[in-house]
């Protein structure tokens, strides 16, 4: 019971982490230059949606790290 309630939120989690990523806006460089992220400028700093949107993930990715260390728990420690 207890591995299946985490199984699911693993899931649900990388999903959300997937989206997030996405959502995010290119730094320069690499591979979001290909698809136009690069023509943008950065007019002094972050916004508050941004720096919400970082809280958002880091906070998920909190939650999906620890999705992954209990199921290791649970299936080694499983009888």
């Amino acid at each position: 019971m207890l591995e299946t309630l985490f199984t699911v939120l693993l899931v649900l989690t990388s999903l959300i982490m997937i989206l997030l990523v996405l959502l995010h806006k290119g730094r320069g460089g690499g591979l979001s230059d290909m698809f136009g992220g690069g023509v943008s400028s950065s007019l002094g700093g972050s916004s508050v949606a941004e720096r919400n949107l970082d809280r958002f993930t880091v906070g998920i990715g909190v939650i999906w790290f620890a999705c992954v260390v209990a199921l290791g728990l649970l299936l080694a420690y499983q009888n």
